[in-house]
């Protein structure tokens, strides 16, 4: 038995930082200090507080220290776990409380959440089954083979009120009935881990800090629609969620619960793993199972539907990375205990990538129904340098903006599309006044004009042009025609294109025109960018009441664009200036500014 157990996150935002060398400091002080008997050192998956990386919490105390750095480790190990005096410097500051050291379940970032799907990340090493079975792992596969039918199973996931994570939010039980109900030689049950939206981590961090709870859910969907075959399609660019997702699969199979007659119950299922290239289009449920099969993924019509003809023409179940996470601890805690949490449509909880202008920057899961709001400003710990919240982007390139006039929406899957936005995978990006609507437009469509399969039209041309017409709004050379023929052109692309891709790729176009139109007619009538961000409708200004002559911005400039003589006011050759922002970064007379 160890008296002090030290959790450092090994998840990929924590390994970036520098977490690899605090393990390797830590097991080598402890050593030092000949501790070995008494303190274990554990790599867990992520926390969750991604921007305060790298993290490490000393149990039994709690202590939560952030952003730790390789030289603080010999303080921490002489100081905390040899003489029992925790180091407060180095805690996280919203812990400490003048001499008390309060949970970190009380702060801000954790009170409001709900963890389900990742109850275990931070919690547990991934890389250990033992530490799995010990919170309950596998008992839920257990109960399933020796007390339930397989049409129980379905019942119950349907009378939970789970809906797909992924981004649909189709009925998980009704889903997996389908699959049941047709008759096949073969059935497949097969999991989305290709995350592709940009600022979306969730799938990552579970699978990183959690992947037996995969492996369990998808056998028990096997049991319950009679697949004896699972496919894991994950992207290749997550080294550490494969490493580890294969090293579960490989434990799994040695204690018996993967493989042949699981339980000794007869039930036989096993998993493979199938690495994505990186084409975001291969997130949707048809180019996935196209890709699996060793195709270039492109999407297929629908129907037939998966559940009916879905890999290799079998009859397939396809859920993503969270929604399985789910399942295990429905089966053990009961469908009435999840579909209390939520809302009346919406059950359970939802895990956010919370991302871009915020201060706690990470992962979060609450229950659905949880204001933005309360998302944004209490948890993420608001916006910061005391700027405005402007909007939120949900879903992606396939998600629109959600405007401050809606900043208390209770957040579920109807609430979302009600507003012209959707709860997408869980991607959460966070915009302040200073961010042009126009240009997050422009970002969103040139990643979906990159990512097309090309294999329809309306996709592969429609994006396109979208795009040329936003391009040209940024450079101030639309009409207020244009603004006309690109709505219509959104709604034709949503109409026509054959998958998901296409179909939702003009919801950041169409939620902007909508909540922000008066930044796309001060681009088109008054040639100004109201943020200042597009380049083309913007001048670099020196005041000249303010210039103290100093030369250091003519000094930083790139392009030699300044003039000036010692002393005296400078000003800027906008023909030369390429708009790099160096000067403004640089002047400490606040002299330089954006027009």
């Amino acid at each position: 038995m160890f008296r002090s157990h030290v959790l450092v996150c090994g998840g990929t935002g924590c390994t970036s930082s520098g977490s690899q060398a605090i393990i390797e400091s830590l097991e080598s002080e402890i050593k030092k200090n000949g501790l070995e008997e008494e303190v274990k050192v554990v790599k867990t998956g992520c926390f969750g507080l991604c921007a305060l990386g790298p993290i490490m919490i000393v149990y039994p105390e709690g202590c939560f220290y952030s952003e730790v750095k390789a030289e603080d480790i010999p303080e921490i190990v002489s100081e905390h776990l040899l003489k029992g005096r925790i180091v407060k410097r180095l805690l996280y500051k919203e812990t400490v409380q003048e001499d008390e050291v309060k949970s970190l379940n009380d702060t801000n970032f954790y009170a409001k959440q709900h963890r389900i799907a990742l109850r275990n990340c931070g919690v547990i090493n991934p890389e250990n089954i033992d530490e799995y079975i010990g919170t309950d792992g596998y008992e839920a596969l257990g109960k399933v083979l020796t007390e339930y039918t397989p049409d129980q199973v379905i019942q119950i996931i349907k009378d939970s009120g789970l809906r797909g994570r992924g981004g649909g939010g189709f009925p998980t039980g009704l889903k997996w009935s389908f699959a049941a109900a047709n008759q096949a030689d073969q059935k497949y049950v097969a999991c989305n881990a290709d995350e592709g939206d940009p600022g979306a981590f969730m799938d990552r961090s579970v699978l990183e800090g959690d992947p037996h709870v995969v492996i369990e859910a998808m056998a028990i969907a096997g049991y319950a629609i009679g697949a004896n075959q699972g496919y894991i399609y994950i992207r290749a660019e997550y080294p550490i969620a494969v490493k580890r997702l294969q090293i579960a699969i490989d434990q799994a199979r040695e204690y018996g619960l993967l493989g042949k007659n699981i339980f000794d119950s007869g039930f036989d299922f096993d998993l493979e793993l199938r690495l994505g290239a990186g084409a975001f289009v291969c997130g949707e449920e048809t180019a996935l199972m196209t890709s699996i099969e060793g195709h270039r993924g492109e999407p297929r019509p629908r129907p037939p539907f998966p559940a009916v003809k879905g890999l290799f023409g079998k009859p397939t179940v396809l859920n993503n990375v969270e929604t399985y996470a789910n399942i295990p601890r429905i089966i053990l805690n009961g469908a009435e205990w999840f579909s209390s949490i939520g809302t009346e449509k919406s059950k359970g909880t939802k895990v956010f990538a919370l991302g871009g202008k915020i201060k706690n920057t990470g992962l979060v899961e609450v229950p659905m129904g949880t204001t933005l709001r309360e998302v944004v400003e209490e948890i993420g710990g608001g916006i910061p340098n005391g700027k405005k919240f402007k909007a939120a982007q949900t879903g992606g390139p396939s998600g629109g903006c959600i405007p401050e006039s809606h900043f208390d929406i209770k957040i579920d899957y109807d609430n979302l599309i009600e507003i012209g936005s959707m709860m997408g995978s869980g991607g959460l990006i966070v915009m302040d006044e200073d961010t042009c609507m126009v240009d997050i437009a422009k970002f969103f469509l040139e990643f979906t004009v990159d990512e097309s399969c090309g294999k329809c039209t309306p996709c592969r041309v429609g994006t396109k042009r979208l795009y040329e017409m936003l391009d040209k709004i940024t450079r101030g050379q639309a009409t207020l025609e244009d603004l006309d023929k690109m709505e219509e052109l959104c709604y034709y692309i949503k109409a026509n294109s054959l998958c998901g891709l296409g179909q939702t790729a003009p919801n950041p176009v169409l939620s902007t025109l909508k909540y922000f139109r008066d930044e796309y007619v001060a681009h088109v009538v008054d040639k100004k960018c109201p943020a200042g961000v597009c380049k083309h409708l913007m001048q670099v200004v020196i005041l000249e009441d303010k210039c103290k002559g100093c030369t250091l911005c003519a000094r930083t400039c790139p392009v030699g664009a300044i003039e000036g003589t010692v002393k005296n006011p400078h000003v800027v050759n906008q023909d030369k200036c390429i708009k790099c922002g160096a000067c403004i970064e640089k002047c400490k007379f606040g002299a330089i500014v954006k027009r």
